[in-house]
Order: C-alpha cells, then structure tokens, then sequence
C-alpha cells in the first residue's frame, strides 16, 4: 500500500460527512499504487505526476470522479457525466459506504483502466468553444454590447 498523505489524515479528521466512504475509497485507491495528493482542497490520486480520480464529498452523495473518465469503457454503467458540457470527467456515486465495499473489485478495475489510458497517452477529444451552444439572452447581450461586436 502507497504511503498516506498527512494533508488528506487532516482533511478527513475534519470532514462531518461522507467520512467512512472517504476513508473506504482512500483504502482502495492506496492499494491501487497511486500517489495520495490534496489538490482543490479534495483527495487526489494520482499516477506519476497525473490527476486519475479525485474523492468528492456533495450534499446529497460522495464520489470518485475520475479525471478522464470518458476514456473508460464503462462495462458496468456506473459513470456518471455530471453536466451535458462536462468532456472529460465521470463520476461514481455512492451514498452509504456497503455500495463502495460491494463494488470495490469493479472500482480497482476502473483504476486500473483509467492508470493503462494515461500509461497508453490517451487523450479526451475535447469540443472546440465555437461547438457549445451560447444561450439566446447571453448571445443579445454579446451582440449590443459594441466592444464585443469586433
């Protein structure tokens, strides 16, 4: 097991919610060889040098976001894409810490798909900003105002 982080014993010693999972998770994602990091203020996991999955604590869920999630077969319909506009990443939601154990073999195996696409150098083929629909108010307020008109 990889070597914990002191940042992330003090962000879970604070954390009032989604504890137990957070923990459950860093135990997973420690036996998974990556490198525990505190990035964004969150546990992040990481393979040399590269962000893999990141453990997020919401209101109503926690979850692993991987950072490249879309690059993932995704075999068991688990991933998440939080917004239509969100390219890269994929969340897995759980809401009490027995979803994390009874998927814990399918979570190693995400990881370690997700470490083979970095290993591999893969890529997300991200949409280019002129491809995102601008909404019909914003695109009024661009087109009256004169410096943008340019």
């Amino acid at each position: 097991m990889n070597r914990m982080n002191p940042k992330v014993d003090s962000y879970l010693s604070k954390a009032t919610q989604w504890r137990e999972e957070s923990e459950k998770l860093r135990k997973i994602l420690l036996g998974c060889g990556l490198t525990e990091e505190l990035k964004w203020g969150k546990p992040c996991y990481t393979f040399q040098g590269s962000n893999i999955v990141i453990i997020q604590g919401f209101k109503e869920y926690c979850a692993l976001l991987f950072c490249k999630g879309a690059l993932l077969r995704d075999a068991r319909g688990i991933l998440i894409q939080q917004t239509e506009n969100v390219q890269a990443a994929r969340q897995i939601r759980f809401t009490h810490v027995r979803e994390i154990a009874k998927l814990e073999t399918v979570l190693k195996a995400y990881v370690k798909e997700a470490v083979e696409a970095e290993k591999a150098g893969l890529k997300v083929d991200y949409k280019k900003t002129s491809e995102f629909a601008v909404p019909g108010e914003f695109q009024k307020k661009l087109d009256a105002t004169p410096a943008l008109k340019a």
